[in-house]
């Protein structure tokens, strides 16, 4: 058995970050730019007013009166020049036109006519939105998987096509005699597939496109079909027959097709039977067949694959313990590291942290109530309610 960091470095060596496509700015949420965008205008692109009121020249007093000579709107400037005692009408996002140096807001003046007075107390404020005050031709916002308020930023930039690297295409495959899709009906000896589920969400959710292809039965003959419709994936998943049963056939499959094993065993639980290789152009990672095993190796394993594919920087791929506070009694771990399923509690302070009773690797009750991983370390004693732990989020 290897440790669990040298298990994820020896994944991570499988996948390198794949190339770059253009997409349109209305598609590109959620995915990774690995590149800085450029802005091509200033913004705003000219000085414009902040409130609706009058553009006037100077600071004006309390009684001072000015002439409306004209009017400027949201996308409407008005072209002439106001000299001193002259204001134009004008409308929030509208420009400032030449000569004004301040905008009187119109609850601050009475107007007759075409004479505005400025009233007593009016607000001293310009009310006026600089020129290029947010960002310059040129400024760049830097790599990062983009969200819904950066495509703002880039729209303002007039960027209409993003590059972004093309997202790993992951191609889950279940596996078992024992297993059908929610929906059939199980035998009696049948239970529901279920890992493929979470594993497509967690997948999408890193930013994957993945492909949910038929449960492979335990012969060689239908693993070697469906590890076929796989053959084009960056990424092939498997779950089940990992270990070394005398059903447990995806390595004796994967080997007589190519696959060159990267290791096989960790020093972990739950998901000690876990299995990496690259399989042709793909890397390949075989997952335990137990839910809970499985979902905590993807978090573990498959997700920082998918990152690391997506070509995010260094720090941002494997997952980051943090710390808290434990609330109740541990014993200790043994040889391999325990990722206990748990529960958080926001504080003030580190939030506590409480492991379940059950840690069976087959409760997905438990794994749907839980929020967090506990990390025992191997060989960690005893630990007591109130120390400092490390866990990660779920």
């Amino acid at each position: 058995m290897i440790p669990v960091e040298q298990a994820l470095a020896e994944c991570l060596a499988l996948v390198a970050p794949l190339p770059v496509e253009n997409v349109p700015l209305a598609q590109a949420c959620g995915r990774y730019m690995p590149q800085p965008a450029t802005a091509t205008r200033d913004q705003p692109p000219f000085a414009a007013s902040a409130m609706d009121g009058y553009a006037v020249q100077g600071d004006p007093a309390a009684g001072d009166r000015f002439t409306v000579v004209g009017e400027a709107g949201a996308g409407h400037a008005w072209q002439g020049t106001l000299g001193p005692l002259q204001a134009a009408r004008i409308f929030t996002g509208a420009p400032l036109p030449a000569g004004a140096t301040r905008v009187i807001i119109q609850e601050d003046v009475t107007r007759d006519g075409d004479i505005i007075t400025v009233q007593q107390g009016a607000d001293s404020g310009p009310h006026i939105r600089p020129a290029s005050q947010d960002f310059r031709a040129g400024d760049t916002l830097s790599p990062r998987l983009l969200r819904p308020n950066d495509l703002a930023l880039l729209a303002s930039m007039n960027i209409p096509l993003v590059p972004v690297t093309r997202r790993p295409v992951v191609a889950i495959i279940a596996t078992g005699d024992e297993l059908v899709m929610p929906g059939d009906s199980p035998g009696p000896d049948q239970i529901i597939a279920s890992n493929s589920f979470t594993l497509k969400a967690l997948a999408e959710e890193a930013g994957a496109e993945v492909r949910l292809l038929p449960i492979a039965l335990d012969t060689i003959e239908s693993l070697t079909y469906v590890l076929g419709l796989a053959a084009d994936a960056d990424i092939i998943v498997t779950t089940g027959g990992a270990s070394v049963g005398d059903h447990d056939l995806v390595a004796q499959v994967a080997e007589s097709l190519g696959m060159q094993r990267a290791f096989w065993k960790i020093a972990m639980r739950p998901g000690k039977p876990l299995m990496a290789g690259r399989l042709g152009q793909s890397a390949m990672l075989g997952l335990p067949g137990n839910p809970v095993s499985s979902v905590v190796c993807a978090h573990l394993f498959l997700l920082p694959m998918i990152r690391a594919a997506l070509g995010l920087p260094a720090d941002a791929i494997a997952p980051r313990p943090r710390p808290a506070i434990l609330m109740q009694d541990t014993g200790p771990t043994g040889p391999r590291t325990h990722y206990m399923r748990a529960t958080l509690t926001q504080t003030d302070g580190l939030p506590q942290i409480t492991p379940f009773d059950r840690q069976d690797s087959s409760l997905l009750s438990i794994l749907s109530s839980a929020d967090a991983l506990l990390i025992r370390p191997a060989g960690d004693g005893p630990r007591t309610a109130g120390e400092t732990v490390s866990y990660l989020p779920i």
